[in-house]
C-alpha cells in the first residue's frame, strides 16, 4: 500500500477544511431565516453574550460572526430608510471588528474561517456603499476601511502560523 507522509496528509486536511468553509458560507447566508426586529436583536444579544463568555481561542471567529450579523442588520436598516439606526449598527460593526483582533493568538481556532467571513462581509459592505445615500456613504466607507484593515491583519496571522 502507498503511504502518505504526515505533512501532506495535514495539508490535504487543511485544504478540504478551507473548501468546506468557502462553500458553506453562501449557504449559511442564503438559508438563514429572516428574523424580525425583535427576534434579530434577541439573536444578536445571545450571540454577543456567547462571545463574551467564550474562551479566548474561540472569540475571534465569534466576533467575526457578530460583525457579519450586524452588517446584515445595518443593510436592512439602510434599505428601510432608517439611517440613524443603521449608522449606530455600523459603529457596532467597527467595535466588534476591533474586538476580533484583541484575542487573536497563535492557537486561535477557526482563524481562516474568521478571515473568510470578514472578506464576505466586506463584499456585502461594498454593495451597501453603492446603494447608500450620499449622507450615509461616509460611515459605510469608514466601516469598510476598518474591515479591510482587520481582514489584512487576520490574513497575516493565518500566514504567520
Amino acid at each position: 500500500m502507498f503511504r502518505q507522509d504526515r505533512s501532506s496528509s495535514v495539508a490535504a486536511k487543511r485544504l478540504v477544511s478551507a473548501v468546506v468553509i468557502v462553500s458553506a458560507l453562501p449557504l449559511t447566508c442564503a438559508c438563514s431565516p429572516k428574523l424580525g426586529p425583535d427576534e434579530n436583536s434577541t439573536a444578536l444579544a445571545v450571540l454577543e453574550s456567547k462571545t463574551d463568555q467564550a474562551s479566548p481561542r474561540d472569540r475571534c471567529f465569534l466576533y467575526a460572526e457578530l460583525v457579519s450579523e450586524m452588517t446584515e442588520v445595518a443593510r436592512k436598516q439602510l434599505s428601510a430608510g432608517d439611517s440613524g439606526r443603521a449608522l449606530e449598527s455600523l459603529r457596532l460593526v467597527r467595535r466588534y471588528a476591533n474586538k476580533t483582533l484583541q484575542d487573536v493568538a497563535d492557537d486561535s481556532r477557526k482563524l481562516k474561517g474568521a478571515e473568510l467571513l470578514m472578506r464576505h462581509t466586506s463584499f456585502r459592505l461594498e454593495d451597501m456603499l453603492h446603494q447608500a445615500s450620499y449622507d450615509d456613504r461616509h460611515d459605510v466607507e469608514e466601516t469598510l476601511k476598518e474591515l479591510h484593515s482587520v481582514q489584512t491583519q487576520l490574513i497575516m496571522q493565518v500566514f504567520k502560523k
